[in-house]
């Protein structure tokens, strides 16, 4: 069987990274990642970490995460004890023998007259549950376009918008979340980011982020966060923009120009988080914000000419520029760099206006 920790360890070292390098990008302990190489599953403290940060380490080295994770189980499976009584040869008399297959006859017997009636109690108990889970099912409603709760099987999660009220029902909590949408049902894996759309004109998506599952129990359910993303170009050109303060200044080679039009609109900003920092803004030159934000938390930030922002590690978080129903992704920073940015309309020396971004010392 070909060795997970060894294609992970290959990878690495075909990219020229040492474990320091690998464990500062992808923000998992050293001692993880060397324990996944070495294939020692007793480090971690269950299984959902274990896979988890196998998903995440194969994803950063570029290799299919689902291929490396299969493998690991398959290892497992190999490597579980066969039971005891298989490995023993009985050297017992004729005599003995005979009186064990009768032991165990008798025992045979009498758990199948204990299993019928373990099946009438187990199935009467099981319509009692039924009843159970269906009183338990939440109800939620997204409220100013951002939610985070942990989900259960059956919970149901209702998103307004302008052409009317969506209803999502979450259909299973186990190794993936899954939930059924107008569209289809869609599957999001452990600390994937997926967005989805809601209507057919691609107007509203819903970003969907998952931080906690499990690959045992589904009663434990799912630590999830929503963002309701509007992307239609109907609001934002009803909006003024400031144009006098707008910054008059000619595109450089420093500076990253995400978008370019012939007016100024409001645009929107969204931080997920991958991992734990320190996030600071200020929106239109108004009052800072500033809090510890964990995996899985989302902020939205929706300027008219500008917003400024600050982290105290780069990788930790993932921005998304949207605007006139356009999105743009930014890789802001490598691994534990602190940053400080400028996203904002500028009008260049050619008459365009254009949202930059621009690093500030």
């Amino acid at each position: 069987m070909e060795s997970y920790g060894l294609m992970l360890k290959k990878a690495r070292e075909e990219k020229e990274l040492s474990l320091e390098d690998a464990a500062r990008v992808t923000n998992i302990s050293i001692r993880y990642l060397k324990a996944l190489e070495e294939e020692d599953e007793k480090v971690f403290p269950g299984e959902p970490y274990l896979y988890g940060f196998l998903k995440n380490y194969a994803e950063f080295l570029g290799l299919n995460s689902s291929m490396v994770c299969v493998l690991c189980k398959n290892k497992k499976i190999q490597e579980a004890n066969v039971p005891v009584e298989l490995l023993l040869t009985s050297r017992r008399s004729f005599g003995i023998r005979f009186l064990l297959w009768g032991i165990v006859l008798a025992a045979f017997a009498a758990g199948a007259v204990f299993a019928v009636f373990k099946m009438k109690n187990s199935f009467a108990q099981k319509n009692a549950t039924v009843v159970e889970t269906a009183e338990e099912v939440h109800h939620y409603r997204l409220s100013d376009n951002t939610f985070s709760k942990r989900l259960y099987k059956g919970d149901k999660i209702l998103v307004p918008l302008e052409s009317g009220d969506i209803e999502l029902t979450v259909a299973g909590t186990l190794h993936s979340l899954k939930i059924d949408f107008p569209s289809g049902r869609h599957q999001i894996e452990l600390a994937e980011e997926q967005a989805v759309s809601l209507d057919d004109r691609m107007e509203n998506e819903i970003l969907i982020y998952v931080s906690d599952i499990s690959v045992r129990d589904e009663s434990r359910g799912a630590e999830v966060s929503m963002i309701l993303r509007g992307v239609s170009t109907e609001n934002s050109s009803d909006e003024n923009v400031d144009a006098s303060a707008i910054e008059l200044l000619k595109v450089e080679k420093g500076h990253k120009v995400l978008l370019s039009d012939t007016r100024a609109y409001p645009f929107s900003i969204n931080a997920s988080f991958r991992a734990s920092c320190i996030f600071r803004s200020t929106v239109d030159s108004g009052e800072i914000s500033e809090a510890y934000y964990t995996s899985g938390e989302i902020v939205t930030m929706t300027p008219k000419n500008g917003v400024r922002l600050w982290i105290s590690n780069g990788s930790a978080v993932r921005l998304q520029m949207i605007a006139n129903g356009r999105s743009v992704n930014l890789d802001v920073a490598s691994g534990g760099q602190v940053l400080v940015h400028d996203i904002k309309w500028i009008k260049d020396t050619d008459g365009l206006y254009k949202i930059v971004v621009i690093d500030v010392d």
